[in-house]
């Protein structure tokens, strides 16, 4: 069997057949033996004493482990590994030798072994831990190093498909021989298994054998005879190793035998069978070893072994453990004996320098008052020494005495430094800085000198001596007057303006400068170490703190060429300032508010640039604003626990002071003490024991700290968002966009350890964005910065989600550690929702990881201590509740565990190196940390509530305000970017996107486009669903709706292979041609560009491009079919290929390839599938293409066409009669005279036509047949057939009327007569013309003078209508006719009569007429400006309009105007936009005056015909930017003519239109933003002033209403819903309507009140009104029943029109959100201000303006609407309505501001009163008292009549505060 596997190539198992016996070798090879194993292998030397023998290791040997470790500590080392508890000294040394035996630390050797026997017994062997010491022997069980003992690699003399070959020497290439080293992890089942699998695969190799090693074979087994075997068979090979699992076994070595067959055959084989190609299938059997395999457990164990306790040793009491190499107490001998000898030398040199007077020494020197002071360099040396013997601990064996005189060494320099003036000049040469420069060593001298002082009392002495308070504050003067006087100047210098020259001089002096940078900065650091050991005076913190908050706020440059002294340095002296802040912050509880306060209220004060500028560099490389940094750092810090062993100390030291006589050494020490004292458990087994009151005591000090920081961040959060509320992003206070940066910051540090604050932050932010959001009185601006930072919170928790999902997944696989699959198995399943409360806080869970990482990091960064402290307090709060939440659950364990967990936290938070004096653990990488502190985040508030701010952000999609809709649609963008699967499934998002996506408001349909666009890139198979929501936004009322919709339609239509949904968007693109914005349509003509003809610009002769352009074709042929789209595509195509067409040649190639491949279909027939295009349609196409570009089109193509012209007289198919005709008449001036016979063959099938097709193809035929005449140079049959017609009509006798047959035949011969006037010049056949009495020598004269006698009255309808039609289409060829007083008489006539058929003809020959002359003129223009030539233009100038027929042109437009405008505004068909379009001409070319045409455009304008609206807004729009003061002066004749317009055609006077309202002076308000604002104003300011009136002259008629009242109300109704431009716009409109209302409304009330209401006041009566008001009211006669009909009437109707005003006046006030206060409204405001555009208030409609004015306008009905109106105008004036209290909640709106109206002074005219102060009257209308009125200011709105004292102050006081 063994065999048999050989001959597979699979050889067997080491057990099933062993290598030969090898002698056994036990010395080292020799450098021969060895070689074959080397990697020298394939480069033999020639001599192989060149290569030396091989050495371990590089260089020379290592050093003897005894010169590196005394024998004394290696054996002590022995001794404390032999016990149970190690020292920290053993775990070091461990730790030490660990890390030199890492992987990457070794050389890697690789060679190959001999084979050796394995079938030997094998000897004992004795343990390899045998003999070895007992720290050895740890090292040996503690390390795990890789490494595999290599497998024999035998030569192998197989192919690959296992047939023995010749045995040759195969030589590999270094990299096959290269071997990646073994993965070794530890306790990885999955691994294990992985790689158990990966050994046991199995192969299939079926062999086949040639001919050949048959033959071979055949030598060793006869039976095998080649000769019989067949010859084609040949070797194949099949592998699949996958198809079966089991072992894979080393190949046996064969036999080196060249003749030996690679397959043997059973000795039973040779059969008749065997005499065939053998085939031979080998399946190796499988065996399967469990010890092979590891049960992999459904969720990972926490890993135990990261974590172990230190064991105590001797120097556990010592901070700093550096006991691996020397003992402390050398290191703290050595320390002292360097700080002695230092303090000797520098008294030794003060002696000599005082001793000896001029002596010089470089440790002391006299200063200018000779007091010796130390130098630069003593303070240098002094202060490394100082410091030095605080860390090891005997700086308190240091002489006092010693101390002091160091001190007062360093004072000299100090008051020298302070006598100095240094402070920088901006207007400073360079003479002055050098003298600048030449003090600074002095400086630099006493602030070294403050530093030494302030080291010393940084040791920890407890002599009282040492703390001078002159020296402190000498050296804090020195450090403030340095930092202002130099530092901030020098970060604040700039290279370009007013400073630029001392920039210049100050950059030579750098270096200097910045060697005084740094020792200020180191001085301020150490200031930030004596304020957390020295209990400092309130005067002393107080300036330390204004300097720290001085220097963060200073602006630093951006760049380095900007910066005096390095942008990174002064950013270290800001981290350095924020240090000292947040160690002020948190050893003052009391004062953290207002350093929080002063710290938020110093933004407002920043510049812009400042606000924004992100110069805070985070540890991965972003970057956020410092002041973001800042706040979260001491959020941070008021969560860790203030030390309070140095208040004991301190008060121990205090009282041993005050004793005098006690030694302080004697006391005893409490440093531990007290802290145990408070507490019950002392040891963890206690804990774990009474673990309710471990919890309960850890609660007790870690819920204090928390609630700290909660409540320092929730005063953060509030003095921002409240700030915010009440500004803009674009106004003067910067909390808005602040607020927007801070969301921004903190969501950048969200997934961050090093800034555990900004969750909190976000939380607190996130719970009062939802209180923003819920509150249904909260304004939309409110709500919409609430949703846009809930958007951007959204999407921050989004993007950790799916981050931690990803790198979970990651972690799970076969290479990640222990410790990461535990990690990634608690992520997912917190993601999934399985949260395990006791995993997270587990001791060796995710906080634990977190916390080791910023441990490990604390020596690099010491502003990591915040967020430890931060952290801890974090984690002990969660103990609590979490191990409440197993209060139904009995676990001893695990509530052994919370309460050995509480114990360890409350040590960490009392003592904060308690975890690293304890507890050790393995190190943690970035990655594990970051994922840990993410599942920490997953838990948080903030990111469970994930699920609460999406359901808002949709639940805002439906509110009821626009906005708000509108943003929550952009906020959920936000979302979507960051995590798509919110869209999967049976998703809500999806309906609610469509349904906004039709929403009132086009902000929100345009939110919602956007968002289908985004949902459709990420989830294409939302296209289907979401195309027609796009398609049908086409039509949108919204100009930016419809340009996102068809941007956003062209990428579905590239992306989408559907025919049906291309010719659908295609459709809709075209239809966008004919849209009233220009800039719509010319998107839309883009966009067909982009699609129709850019794709195929790139010829390729590939099948798939013919295939494509042919799908295209029909999908063009199907669009055309589908869509009526004809009229639009001629002119897309037109423009597409016109010269001034930025691709025209590209496009003319492609359009080509088109019109080639459309011939393809001309013969197609009609089908049933729409898809498939028939020939019939494709004409249509090619129809269009021939009008845009005749030479697209190649006679071989037209010739194609021929066999249809035939079929043009049976008028079988007009349609393709038609295509046909036209394509001829466009391409057949492109052909060559030379194809006669095919021009003769046309003409002959076209000439038959004439007389039976209809007018419109008849004007093609004809057309065609005189271009055929030219080419073929003959006219006489078109000239016969004129005479022929002519002939016939001048039978028939013009007097006399015509019976029916001789009407057909008229309207024939007409119809063909003016057809050929039109079309042919037949002068030249004046032989045949002759012969006509009324040949008068022109044939187009002779024409019209034979058909004029049939146009006249006498002759029917039927009859005059084709005479006017063929004189018309005469004279558009030949204008001269139009002058003729036959043809002007005959058009007057019919225009006097009337009747719209005959207008029409005589409007549609002059609409062609003047077509024709714009055309030509633009023509000549064009021609001109080709040239350059601008001569031959000005000699044509004989007349205006520069053509020959200009005047023709113009004596016609006079001649029949009136007429034409009379057309254009009887009626709002077909004829009048016929009428419309010859006005538009005529306005175009400026035949008339401007104001003949602008009255007539502008009251075209409110039209409800689109088509003649629109073309009177674009001649309206273009007369005014020419002739804008002219118009100006008609405007207020155009809007009574729109009155009446409305009024009598359109019968509708109000004055806008419904669903949604819009004024019917829109257009003409779109026009007027052309002018200046002043213009407007006055314009609307005019408008207003027609509605005033004179009530006498008010025309009263029962049976309808007054005149003037109906055209006010047009007035004021289009005044209401105007889109003003500007708040002064609107504010002008506003106040001029309540002007008009207190100006003209005074009289009228009066008159009112003594009319009608009868109400008189008698001087002689004045004291008695009050008490006979009430029977005056009682006595008084019915009200207006002596008034005459038409005065009521006339009184009635003022009313009316001044309460309609004032609705309107109201309406606008509520709806922009202007003040109704007359305070208010009296304040000027700033230009700014007006002239930004008025926002809307959200939730405003007009709806309940409509419907008053409708009420109001019925009171002319009857008498006593009449009345009531008097009584509800009077009033209006007499009560102060705004004053009132509003009772119920629809009487304010939604700002919450009374809508009530209130009159407005008249600022102007001092004697008049707004409510007619004027009248005396006691009495109201209707018998109601009057209330007393003040002849003072008014009172404000809202407050009762009656008021206390106080409230009036408190009023007053408001009133002070708003001026």
């Amino acid at each position: 069997m063994a065999n048999e596997n050989s001959q597979n190539g699979i050889a067997p198992r080491y057990g099933q057949q062993p290598y030969p016996q090898q002698p056994e070798i036990t010395r080292p090879f020799t450098l021969e033996e060895a070689l074959p194993y080397t990697p020298f292998t394939s480069v033999f030397p020639f001599e192989p004493g060149i290569i030396n023998n091989p050495t371990i290791g590089s260089g020379p040997l290592a050093q003897s482990l005894a010169g590196v470790v005394s024998r004394e500590d290696y054996d002590a080392l022995n001794k404390e590994a032999e016990t149970s508890n190690q020292s920290k000294r053993v775990e070091g040394s461990l730790e030490f030798i660990q890390h030199l035996l890492k992987p990457e630390k070794i050389t890697q050797f690789q060679f190959k072994t001999a084979p050796k026997a394995t079938s030997q017994a094998s000897k004992p062997s004795k343990p390899l831990t045998d003999g070895i010491s007992p720290f050895a022997k740890m090292v040996y069980d503690n390390t795990a190093i890789a490494f595999r003992y290599p497998t024999p690699d035998t030569p192998k003399s197989s192919t690959a498909n296992g047939h023995a070959m010749s045995p040759r020497v195969t030589v590999n290439s270094p990299k096959s021989r290269r071997q990646d080293p073994p993965k070794v992890v530890k306790h990885n089942p999955a691994a294990a298994n992985a790689q158990a699998v990966a050994q046991n695969k199995a192969r299939i190799e079926i062999h086949l054998p040639t001919q050949k090693q048959l033959g071979a074979a055949a030598t060793i087994h006869p039976s095998l005879n080649p000769t019989n075997t067949a010859t084609q068979i040949q070797p194949q090979t099949v592998s699949p190793a996958d198809l079966m699992v089991a072992p894979k076994e080393p190949e046996t070595p064969l036999p080196e035998t060249p003749s030996q067959p690679a397959a043997k055959v059973e000795a039973g084989s040779a059969s008749p069978a065997s005499k065939r190609a053998l085939i031979r299938v080998e399946l190796p059997a499988a065996s399967f070893n469990k010890n092979e395999f590891a049960v992999v457990p459904d969720s990972p164990n926490t890993p135990t072994h990261l974590s172990a306790k230190r064991k105590a040793g001797p120097h556990d009491d010592l901070d700093d453990p550096l006991g691996v190499e020397l003992n402390q107490r050398e290191h703290a001998n050595a320390a002292f004996e360097d700080l002695r000898r230092c303090f000797q030398e520098i008294f030794a040199a003060e002696d000599y320098v005082t001793g000896h007077q001029g002596g010089a020494s470089h440790l002391v020197f006299l200063t200018s008052d000779q007091e010796p002071t130390m130098t630069i360099a003593a303070h240098g040396k002094a202060q490394g020494k100082i410091k030095k013997a605080i860390d090891f601990g005997c700086f308190r064996q240091a002489p006092l005495d010693d101390l002091l005189r160091i001190q007062s060494l360093s004072e000299g320099s100090l008051k020298h430094a302070d006598t100095l003036d240094f402070k920088l000049d901006e207007t400073w040469g360079e003479t002055e800085v050098g003298f600048w420069v030449q003090q600074l060593p002095d400086i630099e001298t006493g602030l070294k000198a403050a530093r030494t002082s302030l080291r010393i009392m940084c040791g920890g002495r407890e002599e009282k001596q040492l703390y001078s308070e002159d020296l402190i504050q000498q050296g804090l003067n020195l450090f403030r007057n340095v930092m202002e006087g130099i530092i901030i100047p020098l970060a604040e210098l700039r290279s370009a303006g007013p400073t630029g020259n001392l920039f210049r001089h100050l950059a030579a002096h750098k270096k200097v400068v910045g060697t005084l940078f740094t020792a200020c900065q180191r001085l301020f650091a150490l200031m930030s170490d004596l304020l957390a050991s020295v209990d400092l005076s309130e005067t002393v913190v107080n300036t330390l703190e204004f300097a720290a908050s001085r220097l963060i706020f200073v602006e630093n440059a951006y760049t380095e060429k900007d910066s005096a002294v390095g942008v990174q340095k002064f950013d270290g002296f800001r981290l350095v300032a924020m240090n000292m802040l947040s160690d002020i912050f948190l050893l003052n509880p009391s004062q953290r508010e207002g350093i929080l306060s002063e710290i938020l209220t110093s933004l407002e004060k920043l510049p812009v640039g400042k606000q924004s500028a992100r110069q805070f560099k985070l540890s991965d490389n972003k970057s956020i604003q410092p002041v973001s940094a800042l706040i979260m750092r001491l959020i941070q810090a008021s969560a860790g626990k203030i030390d309070d062993r140095k208040e004991r100390s301190r008060g121990q030291m205090i009282q041993s002071l005050e004793d005098g006589s006690r030694d302080p050494a004697s006391m005893p020490s409490k440093a531990n003490g007290p802290a145990e004292a408070r507490y019950t458990t002392r040891t963890e087994d206690h804990a774990a024991i009474q673990n309710s009151t471990a919890i309960q005591e850890l609660q007790e000090l870690a819920r204090p700290l928390s609630d700290g920081a909660h409540r320092n961040a929730t005063y953060v959060v509030n003095f921002i968002v409240k700030r915010a509320l009440k500004s803009t992003k674009s106004g003067d206070t910067p909390y808005r966009n602040l607020l927007d940066l801070f969301v921004e910051d903190f969501t950048t540090c969200l997934d961050s350890p090093d800034w555990p604050a900004a969750e909190l932050l976000l939380r607190l932010t996130m719970y009062m964005m939802f209180q923003q959001v819920s509150g249904d009185k909260n304004a939309a601006p409110a709500r919409n910065m609430a949703l846009e930072l809930l958007g951007v919170m959204a999407a921050a928790i989004s993007r950790l989600r799916s981050h931690v999902r990803k790198i979970a997944t990651n972690f799970e696989g076969s290479d990640s550690d222990e410790l990461a699959r535990w990690l990634a198995d608690l992520a997912l399943n917190i993601l999934e929702g399985n949260a395990s409360v006791e995993k997270t806080l587990n001791w060796l869970g995710p906080y634990r990881v977190v916390l080791e990482f910023l441990q490990d990091r604390l020596s690099d960064d010491q502003l990591l201590r915040s967020a430890i402290s931060y952290l801890v307090t974090d984690w002990g709060s969660r103990v609590g509740p979490g191990y409440d939440s197993f209060a139904n659950e009995e676990s001893e364990e695990r509530d052994a565990e919370f309460g050995r967990t509480a114990f360890r936290l409350r040590n960490m938070i009392e003592d904060p190196n308690w975890l690293s004096r304890v507890y050790s653990f393995k190190s943690v990488v970035a990655s594990h940390a970051k994922l840990s502190y993410s599942i920490i985040l997953l838990q948080s508030d903030l990111c469970t509530s994930f699920k609460h701010i999406l359901n808002v952000l949709m639940g805002s999609m439906t509110t009821d305000q626009a906005t708000v809709r509108s943003r929550s649609l952009k906020s959920i963008n936000l979302v979507l970017e960051t995590d798509p699967t919110i869209l999967d499934g049976d998703s809500v998002f999806i309906q609610l996107i469509l349904q906004c996506s039709s929403d009132s408001s086009p902000q929100v349909r345009d939110s919602a486009l956007g968002l289908v666009g985004k949902c459709i890139s990420m989830r294409p198979k939302l296209e289907e669903r979401m195309t027609p929501t796009v398609i049908q936004r086409f039509i949108d009322s919204g100009v930016g709706v419809r340009k996102r919709a068809m941007k956003l339609a062209k990428d579905i239509y590239l992306g989408n292979e559907s025919k049906a949904v291309r010719s659908t968007i295609a459709n809709g693109l075209l239809h966008r041609m004919q849209d009233p914005d220009e800039g719509v349509r010319e998107l839309a003509r883009q966009m067909i560009e982009e699609i129709w003809i850019s794709p195929f610009y790139k010829e390729d002769d590939s099948i798939a491009f013919k295939q494509s352009l042919t799908d295209h074709v029909a999908l063009m042929v199907q669009t055309v079919k589908q869509g009526n789209t004809v009229l639009i595509l001629d002119k897309v195509f037109q423009t597409i290929l016109s010269p001034e067409s930025r691709l025209a040649e590209a496009n003319a190639r492609v359009c080509t390839r088109l019109v080639a491949n459309m011939f393809d279909l001309i013969d197609n027939p009609e089908s049933d599938d729409a898809s498939v295009p028939s020939g019939r349609d494709a004409l249509q196409v090619l129809m269009i293409f021939a009008k845009a570009d005749p030479k697209l089109f190649t006679f071989e193509q037209i010739r194609l066409l021929q066999p249809k012209i035939k079929s043009v007289p049976s008028n079988e198919d007009l349609a393709v009669s038609r295509a046909v005709v036209v394509i001829y008449r466009r391409v057949l001036p492109q052909v060559s005279s030379v194809h006669s016979q095919f021009l003769k063959d046309i003409r002959e099938a076209l000439m038959p036509a004439t007389g039976k097709v209809t007018r419109s193809l008849l004007d093609d035929i004809v057309a065609c047949l005189w271009i055929i005449s030219g080419l073929a140079q003959t006219s006489e049959h078109l000239a016969r057939l004129a005479v022929s017609g002519l002939r016939g009509i001048y039978a028939m006798n013009s007097k006399s009327q015509l019976d029916q047959k001789q009407k057909k035949q008229f309207d024939r011969y007409s119809l063909i007569s003016g057809m050929i006037g039109k079309h042919c010049d037949l002068d030249s056949h004046e032989l045949l013309f002759k012969s006509f009495p009324n040949w008068k020598g022109s044939v187009s004269k002779l024409m019209v003078d034979i058909i004029v006698p049939f146009a006249n009255p006498p002759q029917p309808i039927d009859v005059r209508r084709p005479a006017l039609d063929a004189i018309g289409l005469i004279c558009q060829s030949n204008p001269r006719n139009y002058v003729q007083v036959n043809v002007y008489t005959t058009f007057q006539q019919a225009f006097d009569e009337r009747v719209p058929v005959l207008e029409s003809m005589i409007l549609r020959s002059f609409k062609e007429f003047l077509f024709t002359e714009e055309q030509r003129s633009e023509q000549s223009a064009a021609a001109a400006a080709a040239t350059g030539n601008k001569e031959p233009v000005k000699k044509d100038l004989k007349v205006m309009g520069s053509t020959s027929f200009d005047d023709v042109a113009s004596a016609t437009t006079q001649r029949f105007l009136k007429d034409i405008t009379r057309i254009t505004l009887a009626s709002q068909d077909d004829h009048a936009f016929l009428a419309t379009e010859v006005l538009a001409s005529i306005n175009r070319q400026g035949l008339v005056h401007p104001k003949e045409t602008g009255v007539t455009l502008i009251t075209l304008e409110t039209c409800p015909v689109p088509k003649i609206s629109e073309l009177a807004y674009h001649e309206h729009r273009a007369l005014h930017e020419k002739y804008e003061s002219v118009l100006e002066r008609e405007y207020a004749k155009a809007i009574q003519s729109a009155f009446h317009y409305q009024h009598d055609i359109i019968k509708d006077d109000r004055g806008a239109t419904e669903n949604p309202f819009t004024s019917k002076l829109h257009l003409l308000v779109e026009v007027l933003k052309i002018s200046k604002s002043k213009n407007r104003i006055r314009f609307l300011e005019k408008l207003v002033g027609q509605v005033d009136f004179d009530p006498a002259k008010l025309e009263v008629n029962q049976a309808k209403r007054p005149g003037h009242v109906e055209f006010s109300r047009f007035i004021i109704e289009n005044l209401a819903f105007f889109e003003y431009v500007t708040v002064g716009e609107l504010q002008a409109t506003v106040t001029a309507m309540e002007k008009l209302v207190t100006r003209t409304g005074s009289g009228i009330a009066q008159a009112i009140e003594s009319e009608v209401f009868q109400v008189r006041m008698d001087p002689t009566s004045i004291s008695n009104l009050q008490a006979d008001a009430e029977a005056q009211a009682e006595s008084a006669p019915l009200p207006g029943a002596n008034v005459d009909e038409r005065r009521l009437g006339q009184l009635a109707a003022g009313s009316i029109i001044l309460l309609v005003l004032w609705e309107a006046r109201t309406y606008l006030r509520r709806l922009h959100g202007l003040s109704s206060n007359r305070r208010e409204s009296k304040g000027k405001a700033s230009t700014k201000d007006l002239t930004k555009a008025p926002v809307k208030v959200q939730g405003v409609t007009g709806d309940k303006f409509w419907d008053d004015v409708a009420k109001i306008m019925a009171g002319l009905d009857t008498r006593d609407r009449m009345i009531e109106q008097c009584r509800a105008f009077v009033e209006l004036l007499n009560v102060d309505n705004e004053v009132k209290i509003a009772d119920e909640d629809e009487d304010l709106d939604a700002e919450g501001d009374s809508i009530i109206p209130e009159a407005e002074e008249d600022e102007d005219d001092a004697t008049t009163d707004p409510r007619g102060r004027k009248r005396k009257a006691a009495v109201a209308p209707g018998g109601r008292k009057k209330r007393a009125r003040s002849n003072s200011r008014p009172r404000g709105r809202g407050r009762p009549r009656k008021q206390s004292a106080e409230i009036v102050e408190a009023d007053l006081n408001e009133d002070i505060e708003w001026i």
